[in-house]
């Protein structure tokens, strides 16, 4: 079998499992006190151009979610996130069960529009029965985006702009932060994000991690007491050094940026070959996320040696499929897949 079923199917990058290996004997102080962590901290501040930002290291895309939004928000507040966000569909009701409703709008290509974020927000102060309503306290945006698609550096600006007048935090889910910023297409660098979000995460567990993201609060925005946030949420890892040591070696000579140009490099030569086949694609993705529209046998037969997610039906015969690169796609898997088309 070969597998373009996701960008977290294999382990974690060799030099990254190296560095876990060399450093395994090293008796540490826990809860992300160590030297490595410490260590991670100041290479992504330095990465971000955000000397002040604060950096914390949780396990999961999820967990990540959910803590940062619930530690953010008052307890009469919602999430604003597109329709088909990760929060709002692919998480379980985790948001809900912090007690903070999601507050769902249509979105474009998986992406919220900021007039639409603009109007709703508007339009909820000016219901004279607000008070009787959940409030929305935080805008919820991924980059790339569940359809591998990309705010422009203009759209994150408006997003901001729209987000700093109404006083509240624009927040970042960036669990495939690095095939963004790899694409051919992104107009936007890391600096700038962390500039234009209040707060974001780098996302670890589909870049070249075992697990682990990198949420970074920029402007002081980090919530008071938040380990103690994290603790009371069971997210704080008393073996924090296992995600310093990680993003330690990540973040070391640009790796995490190297493997991510490979899983781009990868997914622009498996959209060729998609289109060298006479294949459709439900949408143009520039990340490492291709979305494409098979016939239901062929779906099939491709099913007994290939794995790819299912997206959606497209129509009686067809169905949307996700086929994803990451850090460990090989072009021999490119090849492999070629002769089964």
């Amino acid at each position: 079998m070969i597998s373009f079923e996701s960008d977290y199917s294999a382990g974690a990058h060799p030099l990254v499992l190296q560095h876990i290996i060399e450093s395994n004997m090293e008796c540490l102080p826990g809860y992300g006190s160590d030297v490595y962590c410490k260590r991670a901290q100041e290479k992504i501040r330095e990465a971000c151009g955000c000397p002040d930002g604060e950096v914390f290291f949780l396990t999961g895309g999820t967990q990540t979610n959910a803590v940062v939004i619930a530690s953010m928000l008052q307890e009469y507040e919602g999430v604003i996130a597109a329709r088909t966000g990760h929060v709002s569909i692919h998480e379980a009701g985790a948001i809900e069960n912090t007690g903070h409703k999601v507050l769902e709008l249509d979105g474009k290509d998986g992406k919220l529009e900021p007039e639409a974020v603009e109007a709703y927000l508007r339009d909820f102060y000016q219901d004279e029965n607000h008070e009787h309503m959940v409030f929305p306290g935080m805008v919820y945006i991924t980059w790339p985006t569940e359809y591998g698609t990309l705010y422009t550096r203009r759209e994150l600006e408006q997003l901001a702009e729209v987000c700093h007048r109404f006083d509240i935090p624009l927040y970042l889910d960036g669990a495939r932060l690095g095939y963004g910023l790899m694409s051919r297409e992104a107009d936007v660098t890391l600096a700038d994000i962390a500039d234009l979000c209040d707060v974001f995460y780098i996302g670890g567990t589909k870049v070249g991690a075992l697990c682990g993201e990198a949420v970074v609060f920029t402007g002081k925005q980090m919530p008071g007491h938040f380990l103690t946030l994290v603790k009371r949420r069971g997210a704080l890892l008393a073996k924090g050094r296992l995600l310093g040591v990680q993003f330690d070696a990540l973040f070391t000579d640009a790796l995490y940026f190297a493997i991510s140009r490979h899983a781009i490099d990868m997914a622009e030569a498996l959209r060729e070959l998609f289109r060298e086949k006479g294949y459709r694609f439900y949408l143009e993705s520039p990340t490492n996320q291709q979305f494409i529209i098979l016939d239901n046998q062929k779906m099939e037969e491709l099913k007994e040696q290939v794995r790819f997610g299912f997206w959606e039906k497209f129509d009686e015969t067809h169905t949307v499929v996700r086929f994803v690169t990451s850090w460990s796609t090989a072009p021999e898997d490119l090849e492999k897949l070629r002769e089964l088309l």
